[in-house]
């Protein structure tokens, strides 16, 4: 597993000089990238959700778009519009920030669900459809949307549809102490994140993520490990504090993404251990607790480890 473990060793390397700790996230954000998915980012302000992804796009060469979700933005504001020029009488097509590789959707729940639709089509189908006609997204399209876990207020929470759309929700925590005072000394010595072009970072060979992505569908699969993971995406739908269980959509999600955490771990072969790990990030939106288990304390991660626990592992 030479790229994908090459691919990771790059990322971490070149992220780690803007992004202080947050390895977890790192490695998340790159799942995405090679599974070809899109994900839900979580945590509140300022902890650097914005600057990772502008700084993972310029490490992997790729094209970066940014939405500012607002209650009143419309649909063609990122799919873009037909736009008739005076000069000689013709439409011609004004595209949205959507026609690029990584968009950055911003407090995704604050904008309408009409908005919020409008980027289904590009994240299932990597097109876009304005007045009638296809248009065709990059083959690297990923959606990596935020949203802020403090304030609902005048938001539109996403529905349980959209949110199965998304491989992974990735979540931000705060630093340690530590990191706290390396991110302070950073900034003491010049670091400023608004000049992101000008800190030196190399960026990948293009043709290393391609490479990574192929290698990922190469790491061997026993039959009992696909066994586990249907027997673990199951087991959510009839689990006592769970009201709705995962979807097919989030087995094969599962599958994708412990496949590839084993090719970063070096391995061409899955362990149960990686599905265990994909696990969270992949079911923690996609699961809705009963009533009974939010009054208990009861959170969507505590409920998955205990759903992983049940389950018997293969020998």
């Amino acid at each position: 597993m030479q790229y994908l473990s090459a691919l990771a060793t790059q990322v971490r390397a070149e992220l780690s000089k803007v992004i202080v700790g947050q390895r977890e996230v790192v490695d998340q954000l790159l799942l995405v990238l090679v599974c070809g998915g899109h994900a839900v980012m979580e945590g509140v302000p300022g902890l650097a959700k914005t600057l990772a992804v502008k700084a993972l796009a310029r490490i992997c060469g790729l094209g970066f778009q940014r939405v500012q979700c607002t209650a009143d933005l419309m649909p063609a504001d990122v799919t873009g519009t037909n736009v008739f020029n005076l000069s000689n009488s013709t439409f011609s097509l004004h595209r949205g920030p959507v026609f690029t590789d990584l968009l950055l959707v911003d407090e995704i729940n604050r904008t309408s669900p009409r908005t919020q639709a409008a980027l289904l089509e590009a994240m299932e189908e990597h097109q876009v459809t304005i007045d009638g006609v296809r248009y065709p997204l990059s083959e690297n399209f990923t959606v990596l949307a935020t949203q802020n876990p403090v304030e609902f207020e005048g938001t539109y929470p996403l529905p349980e549809a959209q949110l199965d759309r998304f491989l992974l929700k990735i979540r931000f925590g705060y630093p340690s102490a530590q990191e706290e005072m390396q991110i302070l000394s950073q900034y003491e010595k010049g670091f400023d994140p608004r000049r992101l072009s000008e800190i030196p970072m190399t960026s990948l060979d293009s043709g290393l993520l391609p490479a990574a992505r192929r290698e990922s569908e190469s790491v061997r699969v026993e039959p009992a490990l696909h066994s586990y993971v249907v027997s673990l995406v199951r087991r959510t739908r009839d689990w006592p504090a769970i009201s709705l269980g995962a979807s097919p959509r989030a087995a094969v999600g599962l599958f994708f993404v412990a496949r590839a955490l084993a090719g970063m771990d070096g391995r061409d072969y899955l362990l149960p251990d990686d599905v265990k790990a994909a696990a969270l990030p992949v079911l923690r939106h996609r699961l809705l607790l009963k009533p009974e288990a939010d009054l208990e304390g009861l959170t969507t991660d505590q409920v998955i480890t205990q759903v992983i626990a049940a389950v018997e592992v293969p020998k």
